[in-house]
């Protein structure tokens, strides 16, 4: 029964179930029926069955529903047809009457129609035509700027085109933005300003290389303006101080001169035929190209890149200019073209600097001109050093002096040019020493070291014109007469003003006082006597064709030239108007130059009389076993005594009228004399005792005896004035006592007295005699063998052999008695 109420339930429920869903399909749009018909087949099995029987049941009853109100409503159909039906006639009718009078009414119309559209269409092209009038009008002032655009870029008037270029952006094309002309002219316009920065830097590229080749003659235009000022200066300076300054004194006919020495007429004549030819920067380069180029950034917002690349190509520039060609040195054009085109830089660079505002600033031509300066001198202390021209070196310090007054005319600290001057002027002087070393040696060569031969008095005037020379006794003589200088000392002197003048021309407008000149000058006066002059000398003396006549002559020169250093001293007060007694005035050192000269010439005339002697005592040729003298004195020592009497002879000829050296003709001949006399006592006494010569005779001492004895005879005969006593004969003392105790044979008294003060053989030293007597003691033996004698004087042989040896023994012991004392 459960079961049977359980089936009932769940057919009422598929029924009601059933009936929702007819209901919502009924109602519902037919795209949504797919979910409601699915519901169906999703719910118990064979459901489907009964709800397609329950729609089917619901599909009859519509169907029923349908047929009862069609059947209502059908009489009323059917009356509505009939009556449609006579309308239908009425209308057919009334559609032909509209239609005909569609027809007619068009006819009529049909003019009206066409005039009315001409009328349209004429009042559409008036519009248009005033919109177009309109649109022109805005437009017109746009393509007119453009075409001033166009005719000022033509015309390269770049400035003026950007100015247009900025109109056109900021007011023309704005209005007339929407078309499409516009919009090109829009995008056109940076690339023309692109353009115009191209086209000024194409020009400023042409500019920098227009400077690069005007430079030189810029430079050269500047300089000579600056020369012109410095002589129109000068010309002042000097008329100022012709009256007010004493002039000059003139020396042995002659004045410096100064190299802008004109009237003031002249200088006033050539400064106003300046002022007519005054050439500026501006006259010989068109700068017109950097202004544009600069406004032309400026208005573009790019004036710092414009900048900084007119400064790298200046600086690339000022290096290229700084550069010296290799073979500068050798002419001053080459200087000259150098120093020109560094000026014609540095004027470009001034005139940039106060015609724009910021291109170049002041820091920037500085540290331009710092490197310049840097790098200038470099060049200056590296090719002065291979001039060896005084000349050349002269010219370029006066183009150095051109040069620095230039560039101090625009600004430039020239200083250390001036302190690079005082470089180049010991360049200078070094150059000048070694011409003047070339000229006195010329000198020296040249002289033939004999007095000066006058035969008038203008000969004797024309000498003494040329250097300072007094002698009162000289003065009294009759012509013909002679000086006792040779001709090198005036010449020496002349040339020692000269380059004194030299020195001066270095000096000159360096913007140094009177007395830092006068220093100058003075120091390389000392520098030309003490070193070129005195090394000139010295290498003479040495010279070996120079005798002693010559070595005579020079002692005499240099005494001269050392006199005549006091008006060398004036003539450098002359000319720089400093007084001697300053504090700081440097004094010449000619005196100690011209005293070592002659103490080397003094040396070297003992030197060559010593070698002299050692000649002819080579020449000597003794028999030294002779059994006995020749009577009378060797030949060779006779030639040497003659040869000796006639050197001190010329010793006379030695100055004796200075008061510093009134003694000096005689120290130098007693000095000679005596060095000659120890030096042949000396050589003989080494002869003597030769260790090569192994046996002496009796009868060679006494030869030899003769020769000392005519050393004797010479040095008694007073060859050179002024020996006190018998001072010259002491120079044979010790050959004179050694031979007195060989030929006497004192050997008693000489041992006896030995060591004591009143000796007679005082000077006679153990070791000598020793030497000595071996060597006669070894020649009598051999005498002995030879002779072969063994009668009545066998005995004394014996005798005097023995007493040799017992002699021998006593000097020995003396001998070693000496060697252990020292």
């Amino acid at each position: 029964m459960i079961t049977t109420i359980m089936a009932d339930n769940e057919t009422l429920e598929c029924i009601t179930e059933h009936e929702r869903i007819l209901q919502e399909i009924e109602s519902t749009d037919t795209a949504c029926v797919g979910p409601t018909l699915r519901s169906v087949y999703d719910d118990q099995p064979y459901a489907h069955r009964r709800f397609m029987e329950k729609l089917e049941a619901r599909i009859r009853n519509h169907d029923r529903e349908i047929e009862k109100m069609c059947n209502f409503h059908h009489q009323g159909f059917v009356d509505a047809i009939t009556e449609l039906l006579k309308v239908r006639a009425d209308a057919e009718k009334l559609m032909v009457q509209v239609t005909d009078t569609n027809r007619r009414l068009q006819e009529a119309g049909k003019e009206v129609t066409n005039q009315t559209e001409e009328v349209i269409r004429c009042r559409i092209q008036q519009r248009n035509m005033a919109n177009t009038v309109e649109k022109l009008q805005l437009c017109l002032p746009v393509l007119e700027m453009y075409s001033k655009l166009k005719d000022q870029l033509e015309s390269k008037r770049y400035y003026a085109a950007l100015k247009t270029m900025e109109q056109l952006e900021k007011v023309y094309i704005p209005r007339v933005g929407q078309y499409r002309f516009c919009q090109i002219m829009a995008e056109t316009l940076p690339l023309l300003r692109e353009g115009i920065k191209d086209v000024s830097m194409s020009d400023l590229k042409d500019f920098l290389e227009s400077i690069r080749k005007h430079s030189d003659k810029i430079g050269e235009t500047a300089m000579r303006q600056a020369q012109q000022h410095r002589t129109f200066n000068s010309a002042i300076q000097k008329q100022l101080n012709l009256g007010c300054t004493k002039s000059v004194h003139p020396l042995n006919g002659r004045t410096p001169t100064h190299h802008n020495g004109l009237v003031l007429e002249e200088g006033e004549e050539e400064e106003e035929e300046g002022d007519e030819e005054v050439l500026t920067a501006q006259d010989l380069v068109d700068f017109s190209p950097v202004y544009r180029c600069l406004h032309i950034y400026t208005i573009l917002g790019d004036r710092e890149t414009f900048e900084n690349y007119y400064r790298k190509q200046r600086k690339k520039q000022a290096r290229l200019v700084l550069q010296p060609q290799a073979s500068m040195h050798e002419t001053v054009e080459g200087y000259r073209r150098y120093f020109n085109q560094i000026v014609g830089f540095f004027v470009v660079e001034d005139h940039i600097l106060h015609a724009t505002q910021g291109l170049v600033t002041s820091a920037f031509t500085e540290e331009i001109w710092n490197m310049a300066l840097s790098k200038l001198s470099a060049v200056l202390r590296t090719h002065s050093s291979y001039c060896e021209d005084p000349d050349l070196v002269l010219e370029l310090k006066n183009l150095i002096v051109i040069f620095a007054d230039t560039l101090q005319g625009y600004g430039f600290p020239v200083n250390r040019l001036f302190d690079l001057l005082f470089e180049i002027r010991d360049q200078y002087n070094e150059t000048l020493l070694k011409k003047w070393a070339l000229v006195f040696r010329e000198i020296f060569e040249l002289d033939n070291y004999s007095p000066i031969p006058v035969e008038t008095e203008e000969e004797y005037k024309a000498v003494i014109s040329r250097f300072p020379f007094y002698d009162a006794e000289i003065e009294k003589q009759d012509f013909p007469k002679k000086l006792p200088m040779s001709q090198s000392v005036p010449q020496i002197y002349t040339q020692v003003k000269e380059f004194i003048y030299a020195s001066l021309k270095f000096s000159e407008s360096l913007h140094r006082s009177s007395t830092e000149v006068d220093d100058m000058l003075r120091k390389s006066t000392n520098l030309l006597l003490t070193r070129t002059l005195s090394g000139c000398l010295q290498n003479l003396i040495k010279k070996p064709h120079i005798g002693l006549t010559e070595l005579v002559q020079i002692i005499i020169n240099t005494t001269h030239l050392e006199q005549a250093c006091r008006y060398l001293e004036d003539f450098i007060t002359n000319i720089t108007n400093v007084s001697p007694e300053t504090v700081h005035t440097t004094r010449l050192y000619g005196l100690s130059t011209f005293k070592d000269a002659r103490h080397a010439a003094e040396g070297e005339i003992y030197t060559k009389l010593n070698q002299k002697i050692d000649e002819f005592i080579q020449l000597a040729d003794y028999e030294w076993g002779m059994s006995e003298s020749d009577g009378r004195a060797s030949g060779y020592l006779m030639d040497l005594i003659n040869f000796l009497r006639s050197t001190f002879q010329v010793f006379t000829h030695l100055p004796n009228n200075n008061n510093d050296h009134a003694s000096m003709s005689g120290k130098v001949a007693q000095t000679a004399c005596m060095s000659a006399c120890k030096h042949l006592s000396t050589s003989l006494m080494q002869m003597l005792l030769d260790s090569e010569l192994k046996q002496v005779s009796m009868g060679a001492v006494q030869q030899f005896n003769l020769d000392v004895i005519q050393c004797e005879l010479f040095a008694s005969s007073e060859p050179v004035p002024g020996f006190q006593g018998d001072t010259l004969q002491l120079a044979f003392i010790d050959l004179r006592q050694l031979l007195d105790l060989f030929m006497v044979w004192d050997w008693s008294t000489y041992l006896a007295d030995y060591g004591q003060p009143t000796s007679k053989y005082l000077r006679v030293n153990p070791a000598t005699a020793l030497a000595l007597l071996e060597k006669v003691y070894r020649g009598m033996k051999d005498t002995s063998k030879k002779n072969n004698i063994f009668s009545q004087f066998r005995k004394n042989d014996r005798d005097k052999q023995k007493l040799i040896e017992t002699v021998v023994k006593q000097l020995r012991s003396l001998v070693n008695g000496m060697s252990q004392h020292s």
